[in-house]
């Protein structure tokens, strides 16, 4: 079901601390749409609704607990009625070693915010707009997820699994709302100049700034498209690459260095854990 291409009424965001997420609220604001900024970080938060006040609400729950985030999806439709947009953006990333036995945690903390956190920001509003289908507004329901989703990779294996199973449940839940005033969106990013990517000590092909991905997300979205590859010529690269036989695809990515683990140096904490590296900022978004 397409989405109208006009700018968006109401819009709900979460990860609106990170890159990504402060670009998607700037430039929601700018159009003129109320927007309710989800994420952990308030002084950030603040700082962005303070642009315009009168359009925004500030919430700050833990993604993955269902409770808090029908809370949060209860207390902004009565503020501002029920949305047209709803992106779950909120993503933690960080190497992965399945030798290491404190890696388990950060892969189920990791899978909590990634692949859970979605379905608890959708699951209030779906059941809202589904009672009102008739008189209701369309709207998009935008799951934030990333090409390393496409194929797993050394040194990665939590978010990659993350992100596969994100796309897998978006494409489900897709299949569920066909003919229903509900569209489901699945983004792809490859590398977004943002704090999950600034730790990276490998090339970086078509990385892309916060604010154009935002653009590209929101155009996409308004016009309907389904899957949307930030950028666009990334996700050919990345397909022509899974062309090539498993073990020298295997090989090439191996002798790429990995992305540094939770508590390494360049490492970012995950929200939520214990034992994450002090001092290390908190990244909650793409």
């Amino acid at each position: 079901m397409p989405v109208s291409p006009r700018p968006f009424r109401n819009a709900v965001v979460t990860g609106a601390c990170g890159g990504l997420g402060q670009a998607l609220v700037r430039e929601l604001l700018a159009q003129g749409t109320q927007v309710a900024l989800v994420g952990l970080q308030r002084p950030v938060l603040e700082t962005l609704a303070a642009t315009a006040p009168e359009r925004c609400a500030v919430y700050t729950p833990d993604v993955a607990d269902a409770a808090a985030m029908a809370q949060v999806a209860a207390d902004w439709m009565a503020r501002a009625g029920l949305p047209d947009l709803v992106i779950a953006n909120a993503g933690v990333a960080g190497g992965f070693d399945t030798a290491e036995t404190g890696d388990l945690a950060v892969m189920r903390r990791m899978l909590e915010i990634n692949l859970l956190g979605p379905a608890t920001t959708f699951q209030p509003f779906v059941q809202a707009l589904r009672a009102h289908a008739v008189q209701g507004p369309r709207c998009a329901l935008v799951g934030v997820a990333s090409i390393a989703g496409w194929r797993g990779m050394p040194g990665n294996g939590a978010y990659c699994a993350s992100k596969g199973g994100l796309i897998r449940y978006l494409e489900s839940l897709r299949a569920e709302c066909r003919g229903t005033r509900l569209s489901v969106h699945t983004v792809s990013p490859g590398y977004l100049r943002t704090a999950l990517t600034a730790g990276n000590r490998f090339a970086m092909p078509g990385l892309m700034e916060p604010d154009a991905a935002a653009r590209a997300l929101l155009a996409g979205v308004a016009r309907g498209r389904e899957h949307i590859v930030l950028p666009r010529h990334i996700g050919w690269l990345s397909r022509l690459l899974a062309c090539l036989p498993a073990a020298t695809y295997d090989r090439l990515l191996r002798g790429q260095p990995r992305k540094p683990r939770v508590g390494e140096a360049g490492a970012t904490a995950i929200p939520g854990l214990s034992g994450a590296a002090d001092g290390a900022t908190p990244a909650e978004t793409r």
